[in-house]
Order: C-alpha cells, then structure tokens, then sequence
C-alpha cells in the first residue's frame, strides 16, 4: 500500500465518539489558535494603554492616579488599573469583562464624556467598586498587599494598630483605604452610610500569623529582639530612611542648666539631673474636635469611638502631619507662607511636696512670617510667644469630661471657635448667648458638656458645633462644682503675664492664683519656667495627687500668633515617680 495511503488511513482512523484523527488535530490548532487569540485580546484589554484609551478614564482618573503611590514609588513597582479591577482568577476574569459591556454601553451613549458628567457620577461608580471589593475581601489589593507577609516593625505606629484590629475583627483593605488611588469621594457618604460600608465582616476574620500575634501579645508594642545589629549600622540605616522619607523637625535645643539673662530660676531645681521628654507640637489648621469624631473627615473616627487616644495612632506623625496642614494639603484653607509646621520641645518635669515644676525648651521661629489677613502681619503683636498647659484628670471611666484621656485639650477647638469654617457672623454674637459669654475677642474654645447639643455631620446645611447650644448659667455653675472643665496655664512672654484659667462654657482666663512663669529666650532658643501649686480650692483649677495620673497637653503660640494658628501636643500622660508616664515628674 502506498505511503500516502497509510497516512490518509490514520488521519481517518476514528479515535472517539466517531471523531477522526485528522478532525481532532484540525479542531485541536483551531482551538489553540482561538484560545491563544481570545486570550491575547483579554490581556491586550488589560494594558495601562487601553484602559485609557477613552478620554473619559485619561482625563479623570488617570491623572489622579499618577499623582499617588501606586503610579510612582521608591520600589518601582507599578500599579496599573488591571491590577486593582480585574481579577487574576480566570473565572472572576471573564465575569468582569463581560461586566464591562455595560461601561462600553455607557461610552457610547456618552454618560460620563465629560469632565463635569463623570464628577456627577463619581460617587455612584465608586460606591460600586467598594462593594465589589468588600464582597471578595479586597483580593485584588491583596495580590500585593498581604497580612501574612507585612511586617510590623516596617510600619508606623497608627498602621500597626489598626491592621492587627482588621485582622482580629474581620476588616478588609478597602474598609479603610477608600481614595487611595483617585480623588476622595468618600466624605460626600453620610456617617450611617460610612459606617455600613465599612463595618467588620465576621466571615473576613483571619488566622493571625506568628509576627503579628506576638506585636498583638506586647499589648500592641513592637517586640524588642534578644539580637540587634551593630550599633554603627544600625545608625546609618536609621539615618538614610529618615533622609529618604522625613521632612526634617525643628531642632531641639540640649536641655541645659543656665537661664537666659534677667530671668532668673525660681524653683532652684537642678534641671541637669531631670530627664527631658521630646514632644513635637504640629500645626493643627482647622482640624476640629468636630472633624475628629466625622468618618469622612477623620479616617480614625473608629479608633477613636472605640478608645484609642491620639497618642496611640499618631505618635511619631507629628511632623508629617504639621507639615501637611501648614502647606495647605489638608484642613488649612489659609496656609501661612513660611510658618514652620511643627516645633520640637523638650520638657522636664518635677515637684515636691507642694509644687509642680516644669521647664519647656524650644527654638525660637528666628525669620517673622507675616500673616497674610492680618495687617502689619502680626495676629499678636505684644506677645511674641504664648505657652499653654491643659491639664484634666485621667482615667477616662471617672473623668467628668469624656473625651479628655483620648484627645486631651483637641476637644475645646470646634468647628464654629474664631476662624474656624462655621465661625458665627458677630451680629449673631449680640443674641442671648452673647449676653452670658464674653464675646469681646469673638467666640473662643468651649467643651461639649457646656452645651445642649452638638453638630457633628454638619447635615442639610446645618453648621457644624454648638455655640448656641448653650445651657442655662446653674447649670454650667453646677458642671463648674463637679469638675467638668479643662485646667488652664498659660504664659504671655511679652507682657510677662503668668495666667491661671480654665475652659468649659469658654475660655475664662484671671491672673495666676495658682501658677507663675518665669523664663525668656537667649541665643534663639526660649526656656520657660512653671511652677503650679499641686492643690488648690480655686474653682477652674485641678488638685493634684502624687498618686494619680492626669492627661496633660501643651500648645505654643509663637510668631506673634493667636486663636488657632498656633502649635499643639497630643494628649500624654502626666505621673509622678512613675516610670509607666509619659512625662514623669521626679521628686526634688
């Protein structure tokens, strides 16, 4: 038999269900051809280049998303849009894209072709892509981003915490990182809405792994290793990433014992032998108390209902943060050009049987910043600095004002204080509520307690605080009586004054019954001195027992500044002879 004829046999020779050999080869190449061809065409439809290859997505999202980190990083690792909204999965894959009919439909039909269209919708579409990712555990995001492979000691202090609380409650990537890639639309959902969307989903719990349940058993600190590298190399590299990736801090003055000249020491305590704490202040901007406790504003809002203090998620941000706000990137719509966004102060602590005895060190701003809305450029022009002190009781469990373990002296500053967004118009301030405050100096900080009801979302139109809200004078008289009010010391370098006051309906600040400063500023850098009776039966005024623990904040005025536009602390915690505080007055 020919050749040929052998081959024609087997090609016809029936291998299965009547099918031939020849037509399994032919249909096999087809497929492989289609196959090949279908999947090409899927992954072409996956490039950077085709996503924005509509004007829509090249003129909106796309230009947000080069400006964030998933465009452009010290990594070089690229992000592109496939990588956030199509699944690897082939299943999920084919689902998707044939999901994007429907945004096909809607580019014809012009929809969203132009740039005030696509805003009008943002909202809607995002809202989409949230649930979808809420409903698959945000797997797209944790193709890079996983649980199992982060390392805690690698993060800052806030993202420690709250990624072991996602882990353990059931939370997912984007609960907490919506706008990370384009502009944020989040603050337009209502509070109820915010929360919903962003609630622990049981069935998202995870099992813990090993690095993050013993950062979990320290109590939420980073666990020390028995090992560490050598100090040289472990200088260096502290040194290079603070180069790399910290905006530098104001310097901080060597805690010395010598006072500056026609200042002298009342105390007389040996300062050489008191360890000093380094507090940074930052520059807060219009970030209210107000702002704090609204989801969309404050992405921390949870945390913070759920009693984590400021000082937890955002020790060591302080700079970060100033720097942010004073450049006008967030809650500060008139950035003061050259104002520094954050002080570093040193502050030692003391006392003996009936004294408190602090000392406060810090570099002078050295260059004025004129304030651009002010004439003459000087907010203050006879106090070139003013330092406070804050003081409330501690254990929040017992304190007549709720907040004051968690945000400390953030709690007086609200939405609708002097040059705040809702600040009353001042023919307003001539109604009754003007008559039972001073408003000679406008309208000053104030504790929620003091009134009926406070604004929060700032709904319909309404705006946001609660000056008047305000409750009858017995019953502030009452509140007064009780303790509900905030401990405040504060010192005018111009004048000299040494004042003792306290906030609840608002500011009332007298002469310092209680509290003297001393102090001034030599070779650019100030050193003030306070010494504060530790009991006192004035009313405004805390009693202080060697025993406890009180919450303590400071805020600095400095640049002939005044209202907001000053520098503060977050809340810490002040003890005596106790190494568990985090300003711990010695006895002398």
């Amino acid at each position: 038999m020919p050749t040929s004829s052998k081959k024609f046999g087997l090609m016809s020779r029936k291998v299965m269900m009547g099918t031939t050999v020849g037509a399994a080869l032919f249909f096999m190449v087809v497929g492989v051809i289609f196959w090949g061809g279908f999947n090409t065409a899927m992954e072409v439809t996956n490039t950077l280049n085709f996503c924005i290859s509509c004007h829509e997505m090249e003129e909106n999202v796309y230009k947000e998303y080069q400006e964030t980190v998933h465009y452009t990083n010290r990594s070089g690792v690229r992000a592109t849009c496939s990588d956030c909204h199509v699944p690897d999965p082939w299943v999920h894959k084919v689902v998707r894209k044939i999901q994007a009919s429907n945004e096909v439909l809607h580019k014809v039909l012009g929809t969203i072709d132009t740039p005030e269209k696509f805003d009008s919708e943002r909202l809607r579409m995002a809202k989409n892509v949230w649930r979808a990712m809420k409903n698959t555990d945000s797997r797209e995001c944790r193709n890079c981003h996983n649980f199992d492979s982060m390392n805690p000691e690698n993060q800052k202090k806030r993202s420690r915490k709250q990624h072991a609380k996602g882990m353990a409650d059931g939370n997912t990537c984007i609960d907490c990182h919506k706008g990370i890639a384009h502009k944020k639309v989040h603050d337009k959902l209502s509070e109820e809405e915010l929360e919903e969307i962003s609630k622990p989903s049981p069935g998202d719990k995870r099992p813990i792994a090993p690095q993050w349940q013993a950062f979990i058993d320290n109590g939420g600190k980073l666990v020390k290793k028995e090992e560490s590298a050598p100090v040289a190399a472990t200088e260096e590299k502290a040194e290079a990433t603070e180069t790399a990736s910290t905006p530098a801090v104001e310097s901080v003055p060597a805690a010395s014992t010598s006072t500056p000249a026609g200042t002298a020491s009342k105390s007389n305590i040996d300062w050489s032998s008191v360890e000093a704490k380094d507090v940074v202040l930052f520059y807060p901007g219009q970030a209210s108390m107000e702002w704090v406790l609204k989801g969309s504003d404050h992405g921390g809002k949870r945390a913070f209902m759920t009693g984590d203090r400021c000082f937890d998620c955002h020790e060591d941000e302080e700079v970060d943060i100033g720097q942010k706000i004073i450049s006008g990137e967030k809650v500060e719509p008139t950035p003061i050009p050259g104002k520094r966004g954050s002080i570093a102060l040193k502050v030692q602590a003391a006392h003996d049987a009936n004294n408190l005895y602090m000392r406060f060190q810090w570099d002078d701003a050295g260059k004025h910043a004129p304030v651009p809305f002010v004439a003459g450029g000087k907010m203050d022009p006879k106090n070139p600095i003013k330092l406070a002190v804050m003081l409330t009781t501690d254990a929040e469990e017992n304190a007549p004002v709720e907040f004051s373990e968690r945000a400390g002296c953030w709690q007086t500053c609200h939405h609708d204080v002097n040059y705040m967004p809702h600040e009353p118009d001042k023919s307003a301030l001539s109604g009754p509520v003007g008559k039972q405050l001073n408003v000679t100096e406008g309208f000053t900080k104030y504790l929620k307690e003091s009134r009926t009801a406070i604004e929060i979302e700032g709904k319909d139109g309404k705006k946001r605080g609660g000056w008047d809200k305000l409750k009858s004078q017995a019953e502030i008289d009452a509140l007064l009586k009780k303790g509900v009010f905030m401990d405040l010391l504060r010192y005018k370098s111009g004048t000299g004054e040494s004042e003792d006051g306290y906030i609840l309906a608002e500011r009332i600040m007298k002469g310092g019954q209680g509290v003297s400063f001393s102090g001034g500023l030599k070779n650019g850098v100030w050193t003030i001195e306070m010494t504060r009776k530790l009991t006192s039966k004035e009313p405004g005024d805390i009693s202080m027992a060697t025993d406890q623990m009180y919450n303590i904040g400071f805020a600095i005025h400095d640049d002939y500044s005044t209202s907001r536009f000053h520098h503060v602390s977050l809340g810490f915690k002040l003890g005596f002879n106790n190494e568990d505080a985090e300003i711990n007055a010695v006895k002398k």
